[in-house]
């Protein structure tokens, strides 16, 4: 059995059964089971599909870590968590979340005057907001609101001048002053692919001399009670432990001396967030264990109080990718194999045919598991020498075409003939033999994260699980661009099963989705959000709710402001109404593509 490595990334989310994927939780329905069920009700494209049990999983792990840590050390101060709403705002993703958090007081931190508006009216009352990045003085102004509601609200400053709009607001207006935190940059950095969030060069956070302007500042305007915790930031999903290790010193020393100068009110040090999630499905990339990560804030923040004689502070963090991207799987349905235009009833041999033509058609009859490796290497050699015989113009398309279909004959013949465990030998020629599978999804609205930076995401199929996979699988989505693609990558793997998509369907499962994907997804060539469902558990079995089906084309045109009863009106005065009719019903589906099985 080939697991795709779900004994590395999916955190016992998910376990192999009889040959397909399963929710480990309940009942543990097979995931082909629920699209299935979605299908049934006539959703068509990809399928995304949301977990909140796994949500709850993140959020009582965290709170779980930090409290065995502080029950270790006897910490004094205490822990809270805030969930970034930048990760992910879509509400079906967070309003479970915001009720999973209630019993721990579980806040938000909002970057932007719509997500504050966001955390002002669906937070708790009494768990925390802070309110990070760039702010104009609306921005501060609804801070203010938000304390006047009631509201446990931190604004986080990023620089002086945002300070002094708050001293405005505190003269000009007659609303209670929220608290105030300073974002701190260090010297320290974290690693990984988002470790330009900290160290001196960062975007965010003030420098030495601009925290001591700041404190005097506050003194100078009688507000210094209202400085209550420091602030940063060094990288999200770390893959070593040690840079926080450095981290945590550098701001604790902060932290006490700002006490030690008189911000008596100061109790708080928000390290942001940094808990890896582990993306890969070869090897594993994360180089510490959770519970140490925990351990290590806890034990390094009491040392620095003792040292320096000052109260242990309370801990926040914003760990929004560790608590949401295993909530979510992307599900697609496989449309095509580009090797199945390689049909044996496709051939058109001639009664004459180029001498390298008839070796290909005598390889493909003889081949045996005895003879498979070196017939396969020939047939590869064969068609070589046949492409370039035809760019010399000495043979014709139809041999070709003859060529190109036996050749991949060969090599279908071959893989399933050899019974070789590792596959070495298929890996050092993977090039010559991968397969294509193009997926009903975009790589742009889907999995941006991939195509802007890299970003490794968990891969499997959902079903088969029980067969070998022996296609070495290019992923191709079907925008109409060349970047729209993964390439197989000998040094990671990603295999395949070798399926009939006219007699059955094939779906591939994209894991670990949940942070940053679905609102950085982009609408390239007009395709939208796949069709959303959130999977709920009632007496251990699941339930199907909160479906959001993919936008529909007039939809989509209308948000990018097109007038939408301008297009109908000039298509409706072009055609004729039954015709007209039809086309009205294509404007009202989506954009992904329509097969028998999706």
């Amino acid at each position: 059995m080939y697991n795709y490595g779900i004994d590395i990334w999916a955190d016992e989310n998910f376990i192999i059964e009889e040959g397909l994927l399963k929710i480990n939780h309940a009942a543990k329905p097979s995931l082909i089971s629920m699209v299935k069920d979605i299908r049934e009700q006539d959703y068509k494209g990809p399928l995304l599909f949301r977990f909140p049990h796994l949500t709850l999983k993140q959020i009582d792990k965290l709170y779980t870590l930090y409290d065995n840590a502080i029950e270790e050390y006897e910490y004094k101060g205490k822990f809270n968590a805030v969930f970034p709403l930048k990760v992910n705002q879509l509400p079906n993703f967070l309003r479970p979340l915001i009720n999973s958090g209630k019993k721990y007081g579980y806040g938000l931190e909002a970057g932007s005057k719509a997500e504050l508006f966001i955390a002002m009216t669906f937070n708790k009352i009494g768990s925390p907001i802070t309110v990070n990045g760039f702010k104009d003085k609306e921005m501060i102004h609804l801070a203010f609101i938000a304390h006047k509601m009631g509201h446990n609200i931190t604004i986080i400053i990023e620089g002086l001048n945002e300070l002094e709009m708050i001293l405005e607001l505190e003269k000009k207006t007659q609303l209670p002053t929220p608290n105030l935190g300073l974002r701190v940059r260090l010297f320290n950095q974290g690693s990984g692919s988002w470790a330009k969030s900290g160290g001196i060069d960062s975007k965010f956070g003030l420098s030495s001399t601009e925290i001591i302007e700041a404190f005097e500042m506050l003194k100078k305007n009688n507000l210094v009670y209202i400085l209550t915790m420091i602030h940063f930031h060094i990288g999200s999903s770390m893959s070593t432990i040690k840079p926080l290790k450095n981290a945590l010193k550098e701001s604790g020393h902060i932290y006490a001396e700002l006490k030690n100068l008189g911000a008596n009110n100061l109790s708080a040090i928000n390290i942001g967030g940094g808990l890896a999630v582990e993306y890969s499905q070869f090897k594993r990339t994360t180089q510490y264990d959770l519970q140490e990560f925990a351990n290590d804030v806890i034990f390094t923040l009491k040392n620095i109080a003792k040292q320096k004689g000052v109260e242990e502070p309370h801990i926040f963090t914003e760990s929004g990718r560790f608590i949401s991207a295993s909530s979510t799987v992307l599900i697609t349905p496989v449309l095509e194999l580009f090797s199945a235009e390689y049909d044996e009833n496709q051939l058109k041999l001639k009664e004459l045919n180029p001498p390298l033509i008839e070796e290909l058609r005598d390889l493909y009859d003889d081949i045996s598991s005895k003879t498979a490796l070196e017939f396969m290497h020939d047939s590869i050699d064969h068609l070589e020498s046949l492409l370039k015989l035809f760019d010399l113009g000495y043979i014709d398309l139809k041999d070709r075409s003859n060529a190109e279909i036996l050749a991949n004959l060969i090599i279908k013949k071959a893989i399933s003939l050899l019974e070789v465990d590792d596959y070495e030998e298929l890996k050092r020629i993977d090039n010559k033999i991968q397969e294509k599978y193009l997926l009903n999804f975009s790589i742009f609205q889907s999995l941006p994260d991939y195509w802007g930076i890299q970003q490794e995401f968990p891969v499997m199929p959902i079903t088969h699980l029980d067969k070998k996979p022996t296609r070495s699988a290019s992923l191709w989505d079907i925008t109409c661009d060349s970047d729209g693609e993964m390439e197989f990558n000998p040094e990671k793997p990603l295999y395949l099963h070798d399926v009939d998509l006219n007699k059955e369907e094939y779906y591939l499962g994209f894991f670990n989705v949940g942070a940053y994907q679905d609102i950085l997804g982009m609408r390239h060539n007009l395709f939208s959000h796949p069709t959303e469902i959130n999977v709920v558990f009632e007496n251990k079995e699941v339930k199907l709710e909160k479906i959001l089906e993919s936008q529909k084309i007039i939809d989509i045109l209308e948000d990018i402001d097109y007038d939408t009863s301008e297009i109908k009106t000039v298509l409706k005065n072009s055609l004729d109404n039954d015709t007209y009719k039809i086309l009205n019903k294509y404007l009202h589906e989506n954009s992904y593509l329509k097969t028998a099985w999706s």
